[in-house]
């Protein structure tokens, strides 16, 4: 049998942890206590933030200092705090740089309680030409482009958007995986499976709990979100929640947060994402943070099952969403050996067994005082 280390796939905790020890994953200050999850590792702005004129990427030729050296308009320490303002591009060299060594890739994602505050946030490397993905032995810094799109936000050195995952060797993910794992697991909890190009995601606009909303909407010139306190904001201050049932019409730049159908499962020595989603059977996109770590919903992390929350905007013209529409597919990937922690295993899991929620900086939402 070969080692771990030679295994193809999903890097687990143990694995990251000792990219940081051995320098493949190099650290300009030490690791937080909880920055490194089951199958991924969570990225901190570093001490500078350049506002640029647009998004970019640097291309083929060029770094990414290179292209911030001729678009920024002004530089901010972050070591006290600093706002990002909503409709501006914002780019943040982070603390964390690669060395990544043959065979190894990455992938980056907004963090859950980033997707659900509708901050646009993406990683860059240098010579990129595709964002959120680093190449096979990528050695070099990495840069968060964050831009946030409904609530200016309070951000400082440390403070975490992004997460990334390491895969050595091919993605695996197939819908013969999927398939298998469903007949062994139950991936999802109910309902009839849909697997094709990923496992189906429908929206739930109608079976949630009957005193409670079925979605929220943002609303528009709200306050400040500082995105390192937790449960410290009222819901009603930033959200509208939607009470109407079975279907909802899709405001143009509008942000919405929604559940869906299904409680999904994600087993212990496997990962999944949410793929993106297709153009072509809705004018709307679902704005998600897509990594799903190992034991997701999973009863080894006390889950038993959990929603997908899905963070919604439609495009330039007002859209019907039904109940049950397909929202997003998940995909399955196995890890190259089991975690040691599982999500919801006594490691701060944020969202472990959760319905329509809300991210970590708000208090419970109280339906009664509707």
């Amino acid at each position: 049998m070969n080692s771990a280390s030679d295994r193809q796939g999903i890097l687990p905790a143990r694995r990251i942890a000792a990219y940081c020890e051995t320098g493949l994953i190099r650290l300009a200050k030490p690791a937080a206590p909880d920055q490194i999850q089951p199958a991924s590792l969570d990225l901190r702005l570093g001490p500078w933030a350049y506002r640029v004129r647009a998004s970019f990427l640097p291309g083929k030729r060029c770094t990414v200092a290179q292209r911030v050296a001729d678009l920024a308009l002004h530089r901010m320490p972050l070591g006290d705090g600093a706002v990002l303002e909503t409709g501006c591009v914002y780019i943040v060299p982070l603390l964390e740089e690669l060395a990544l060594p043959k065979g190894v890739a990455a992938a980056a994602n907004p963090k859950s309680s980033t997707g659900r505050l509708d901050i646009f946030t993406r990683v860059i490397t240098d010579h990129a030409q595709e964002f959120d993905k680093v190449p096979e032995g990528y050695h070099g810094p990495l840069y968060a482009e964050i831009s946030p799109r409904t609530f200016p936000i309070l951000v400082r050195e440390g403070s975490r958007l992004s997460q990334i995952r390491f895969r050595q060797g091919p993605q695996l993910a197939s819908d013969q995986l999927i398939r298998e794992l469903h007949t062994r697991e139950g991936l999802i909890s109910s309902g009839d499976v849909n697997i094709d190009n990923g496992l189906a995601l429908s929206v739930d606009l109608s079976t949630l709990d009957d005193d409670g909303p079925v979605g929220f909407r943002a609303k528009r010139h709200a306050g400040l979100i500082d995105v390192d306190r937790k449960a410290a904001l009222n819901v009603a201050d930033y959200w509208e929640p939607i009470w109407q049932r079975g279907s909802l019409v899709l405001d143009p730049d509008q942000f919405y947060i929604l559940a869906s159908k299904e409680a999904v499962r994600v087993p212990p020595a496997y990962a999944a994402e949410m793929t993106p989603f297709n153009p072509l059977v809705g004018e709307f996109r679902v704005h998600y943070a897509g990594f799903f770590d190992p034991g997701f919903g999973h009863s080894a992390g006390h889950g038993e099952g959990a929603r997908a929350v899905l963070e919604v905007r439609s495009h330039e013209v007002p859209f019907i969403l039904e109940d049950g529409q397909i929202i997003g597919r998940l995909v399955y990937e196995p890890l190259t050996e089991a975690p040691e922690q599982v999500y919801g295993q006594g490691i701060g899991s944020n969202y472990q067994k959760q319905g329509l929620k809300l991210s970590k900086h708000f208090r419970d939402f109280d339906p009664a005082r509707r």
